[in-house]
């Protein structure tokens, strides 16, 4: 009993001053691994249905390396990019098939689903593994 009562006295003490020195932090959203191995942290839900893989999807989207260097952003020319579904790399056509417009996702996509052994020279080294922001905004019919 008496660690307990010295417990929460210390939880209370510990708080007070968190209160007064630590921002609040956001809850974290889950991440989720899907079978293939994408990693999809979900930062905001959608409503409605979710594309087809032969859709076509207009999204806002940044693209960066797991060092942070930015290889490309639809924010940064600020215009959303539209595509079908089924000419994009496998990360994306899978990732974006579980979203529902409105919905924004951070996805980890390993190397095997983004370029492979491929480079983009000057941008994207062979066997890269991806960070992408998505906003799936609309599937356009």
């Amino acid at each position: 009993m008496k660690f307990f009562a010295f417990g929460i006295a210390l939880f209370s003490l510990a708080s007070a001053h968190a209160a007064t020195t630590i921002p609040a932090i956001p809850a974290a959203s889950a991440v989720v691994i899907t079978a293939s191995g994408i990693a999809i942290t979900t930062l905001k839900e959608g409503i409605g249905e979710s594309p087809k893989a032969n859709d076509s999807v207009k999204t806002h989207y940044r693209g960066t390396l797991t060092n942070g260097q930015e290889f490309d952003s639809s924010y940064k020319r600020n215009e959303p990019a539209t595509f079908p579904l089924n000419r994009v790399i496998p990360c994306w056509t899978e990732t974006l098939q579980t979203m529902k417009p409105g919905g924004k996702v951070k996805i980890v996509c390993p190397p095997q689903l983004a370029y492979g052994a491929r480079e983009i020279p000057g941008l994207i080294p062979a066997n890269s593994t991806l960070i992408f922001e998505v906003e799936l905004i609309e599937i356009v019919k």
